[in-house]
């Protein structure tokens, strides 16, 4: 009779019983580190599982695994997992916190970090330079991690690439808090390097949150080919997405917000046959490198670590309200950067509520650019084009987004189709007549809206949401013109103690509500927040709203 070997929980309390488990483990097994910090450990976890049965080390309560001092931990094989673990206020002198490798030829595959944590482990100056997560090998995934406060010199995340398409994943994380370097080098995520920017990577960055990530210009530095950007929320960010090098990439169904006094930016183009669609761009302060769309100059025979030229790309249905500068072209244009953008497609998109005077600059002249149903609510348009048409698009605002109208203008007004373009913004789909702009009027289901860091994350780290406690009331709560409107709350049951919460748990502005309906105007917010009605004997209500 034939005996199946069943999968071990082994729990280990220190570095020496973690490698003594490790010698032994099988596919299937999974090793637990027990609660408490481990400091000045560095992990090494080298082992094989299977595609049925990875090898998982994880937490033995996640989040309550600390580990600091110069801890870090480096995962080679194939089909690893990594869970709950706490990286938290310590710090390296070189290196990486996390690394998919063992040596240089010896690198991972098929293997994840999930619902981790890694918190201020920042040396003594900003200077030190040193990646926090370094993804090198194939098709390996970080995903639902929250990275948070780092201050120091080195991109936080960082795609290594060795010549040849790694297919890797980076979703549902949580990147805040980063504050401004004053020099190069401080991206939040880039995905290769300028001496393999002509290799194809195909890696995808999908449903992360990027919150006041402010390190440099490139929050996202690309820097190589097909890979793809999608679904990703960027909220008061000191830059934007920078396709640096590198060619055939795709941006889309994306949401960018600003508004907080800083020049936060969109999407930067630079190369070849980059394609921009279906983003949505709000409230951004930026111009020219940082304007909500911009096209670089090129360099003439560039080096790979200079700008190339841009050609053939296609930016269509995005939609762009209350920026300062909707477009920018040619831009960084002097006596090395002579080439400007060549052969490009600006079609269907929706340009709204500008704040700025230019709402389309010309650095520089592109050449044989091809303007298509773009609908530029503007009135003092220094360019001129019969595909740029001055009208109001009539938006509607539905929960804080600015969208196509049934019956209004941008309503199958689209004079070209793109056969990739089949989704909109919402991941409704497209009929035979597409709206001009991001979104298409539809009753389909939405599957994709704006996030925020309690959609994303590791799990233990985030805000508590559930929508009621204890709940004997059922409040009609919404915004509008940045007023907080309250109705529906019975007097009998309160007074109510209402608090706003930002996505960093802190709250911004308490009142006690003892009528039924209230308006309180709150200007200075911008954002995604947190409405929390305390009644009587711990009821709570708790909704998320934009500003």
């Amino acid at each position: 009779m034939a005996c199946t070997a069943t999968a071990t929980n082994t729990l280990v309390d220190d570095k020496s019983s973690f490698e003594s488990a490790l010698d032994i483990a099988s596919p299937g097994d999974t090793i637990i580190l027990k609660n408490g910090t481990w400091k000045d450990d560095i992990l090494r976890f080298y082992a094989e599982g299977t595609e049925a049965k990875p090898i998982v080390l994880r937490a033995q309560t996640a989040g309550e695994v600390i580990l600091t001092g110069y801890s870090r931990i480096s995962i080679y094989g194939k089909y690893l997992e990594v869970h709950g673990l706490d990286f938290k206020d310590g710090a390296l002198t070189k290196d990486h916190i996390v690394e998919f490798r063992k040596s240089t030829t010896e690198l991972a595959e098929n293997c994840r970090l999930t619902n981790c944590r890694i918190l201020n482990y920042n040396p003594v100056t900003d200077d030190i330079q040193y990646k926090w997560v370094s993804i090198f090998g194939k098709n390996n995934r970080v995903d639902h991690c929250t990275f948070s406060g780092k201050n120091h010199e080195g991109a936080l995340l960082v795609v290594w690439l060795n010549g040849t398409a790694n297919h890797h994943r980076i979703d549902h994380n949580y990147f805040s808090d980063i504050p401004k370097l004053n020099r190069n080098g401080a991206e939040t995520i880039r995905i290769g390097t300028s001496t393999y920017s002509n290799t194809e990577s195909r890696s995808i960055v999908e449903h992360n949150v990027f919150e006041k990530c402010d390190g440099e210009l490139e929050i996202i530095s690309n820097k190589s080919n097909f890979n793809t950007y999608r679904y990703n929320t960027f909220i008061n960010n000191n830059g934007g997405l920078t396709l640096r090098h590198g060619n055939d990439c795709e941006v889309y169904g994306n949401f960018f917000f600003g508004g907080a006094g800083k020049p936060c930016g969109g999407v930067r183009i630079i190369g070849e046959r980059h394609r921009v669609y279906n983003n949505y761009f709000q409230d951004l302060e930026g111009t020219s490198t940082r304007a909500a769309i911009s096209a670089m100059n090129g360099v003439l025979n560039s080096p790979l670590n200079r700008y190339f030229q841009v050609k053939d790309a296609e930016i269509v249905h995005n939609t762009i309200v209350s920026c300062k500068q909707a477009f920018a072209f040619g831009v960084g244009e002097n006596d090395e950067l002579s080439l400007p953008p060549v052969n490009c497609i600006v079609a269907n998109n929706v340009v709204d509520k500008i704040t700025g005077n230019d709402p389309i600059n010309y650095i520089d002249n592109p050449i044989n650019i091809s303007y298509q149903s773009n609908f530029v609510n503007f009135d003092n348009l220094i360019i001129s084009d019969p595909g740029i048409l001055n009208i109001d698009p009539e938006l509607i605002n539905s929960n804080g987004l600015w969208r196509t109208d049934q019956a209004g203008p941008t309503e199958d007004a689209s004079d070209v189709t793109f056969n990739y373009l089949t989704e909109d913004m919402d991941g409704q789909s497209r009929d035979a007549n597409p709206d001009v702009g991001s979104d298409e009027y539809s009753q389909g289901n939405i599957t994709n809206l704006p996030l925020s860091r309690n959609n994303v994350g590791a799990s233990w780290s985030r805000m508590n949401l559930s929508i009621a406690q204890n709940i004997d009331f059922e409040p009609h709560v919404y915004t509008f013109n940045k007023t907080l409107h309250l109705s529906d709350l019975l007097v009998s049951k309160g007074p109510y103690k209402l608090k706003l919460y930002n996505m960093m748990s802190e709250v911004v502005f308490s009142e006690k509500i003892v009528q039924s309906e209230k308006s309180i105007s709150l200007t200075h917010l911008q954002g995604f927040y947190i409405v929390q009605i305390e009644g009587h004997e711990n009821a709570v209500y708790r909704k998320k709203v934009w500003f």
